[in-house]
């Protein structure tokens, strides 16, 4: 069991990774489409980004009002997904260090 674990952790690893980017990079992109007040995020391209991200940002406004009319929970989001991505799968992350002392006991 042990071993089967070990030997998908590679391709956990890489598509969490890639899976917590996209995130980060989802969220930027809300942070920049912010300061377009203009934009139908409703239509077009636009979904791809919104549908992920828009009902993660509705609950945490919940909780967050907007700071000075600014809406901040897409800048709170970038952030902690850094930090999990970092906790996880950066180079000194949980996943990481696991393949790696994996690798040296082989």
């Amino acid at each position: 069991m042990t071993s089967e674990l070990i030997q998908i952790l590679p391709t956990f690893h890489l598509l969490l990774g890639f899976l917590l980017s996209i995130l980060t990079l989802a969220f930027l992109i809300r942070i920049v489409l912010s300061w377009y007040p203009k934009v139908n995020l409703k239509k077009g391209l636009w979904l791809v980004v919104t549908l992920p991200t828009e009902p993660v940002l509705a609950m945490t406004r919940k909780f967050i009002t907007p700071i000075g009319g600014v809406d901040v929970t897409p800048v709170i989001w970038v952030g902690f997904i850094s930090l999990v991505r970092e906790l996880l799968v950066g180079q000194q992350g949980v996943i990481s260090q696991i393949l790696v002392n994996s690798q040296a006991l082989s």
